[in-house]
């Protein structure tokens, strides 16, 4: 639970907490920074793209809405072994594709759902954490001038968190897990329909099933007046439902981003903010 704070408790809670479960934080902060990241044109893809992007830095730590830079959470309910929030994810646009030449291109996605999650172990202080999340989101696709939904999405993942290691101020997060899609979700991504069918692109109907597996390794530090972060994601689609796709020509692949965000104004009113 969050608790304001009175300015003229603070230095006495910062004493008081150093021990314990919690930390003092603004109730919200924001700023912007830049942001490096290479990944495949879509999940199967052997065409990569780079980007150098701006990167909004926006921290809210309200009692139902969290949001942070590593997820946008509203909590629905939550006990101290186990909670459900919601789950936020999504794809950029796969435009220019080779592999899809003469194929319509992909919108960006948004992928929310509420996730239930299992806080399996953690230390007293809560700075490091391993919990069972268990995702399940509705797929939306958009060009910005409609809107169509495009199935569903579960991904279970074992998650793994040590904060501040060390009292350094740097967070790790490991995150594992399998990705299951129904069959309107990879009909999306990997379906040939048969006017679109190539000699070296035979007609292709994917079915629904699994759909590959995913391991996250990811660091950041907040620092006074700005934070960084990066991460390293390895992407295996051996085994998935529509491996056989014409579309998917790589089956194994990274995806690596970096960012750098400076902090221009926060809240003067703080709160308590759990680790979890």
């Amino acid at each position: 639970m969050k608790k304001i704070i009175p300015g003229a408790l603070l230095s006495f809670c910062c004493l008081s907490t150093a021990q314990a479960q919690t930390e003092i934080r603004p109730l919200w902060e924001i700023g912007a920074g830049v942001a490096a990241i290479d990944f495949p044109m879509y999940r199967g893809s052997d065409e990569r793209k780079s980007y150098l992007l701006p990167a909004p830095y926006v921290v809210y730590n309200g009692e139902v809405l969290q949001v942070s830079r590593e997820r946008v959470r509203g909590l629905i309910f939550k006990q101290d072994r186990v909670e459900m929030d919601v789950s936020v994810n999504g794809s950029v646009p796969a435009d220019g594709a080779e592999a899809r030449r003469g194929m319509p291109d992909l919108d960006p996605t948004l992928e929310v759902g509420p996730s239930l999650n299992f806080h399996l172990w953690y230390t007293e202080d809560k700075k490091n954490t391993f919990d069972i999340r268990m995702p399940l989101r509705a797929v939306i696709a958009s060009d910005f001038k409609r809107v169509h939904h495009e199935g569903w999405l579960f991904q279970p993942q074992l998650n793994l968190d040590f904060y501040d290691i060390d009292r350094s101020g740097w967070n790790i997060g490991v995150v594992g897990g399998v990705i299951y899609s129904d069959r309107q979700y990879h009909s999306y991504f990997y379906d040939v329909a048969p006017q679109y069918a190539t000699a070296e692109r035979p007609a292709y109907e994917a079915p629904g099933g699994y759909a590959g597996t995913q391991f996250i390794f990811a660091f950041n530090k907040r620092y006074p007046g700005h934070w960084v972060g990066g991460f390293a994601k390895w992407d295996s689609l051996k085994g998935a439902a529509f491996e056989n796709s014409p579309l998917v020509k790589s089956k194994e692949y990274f995806t690596v981003g970096f960012a750098i965000t400076w902090i221009f104004d926060k809240s003067d009113e703080l709160v308590e903010v759990e680790y979890d």
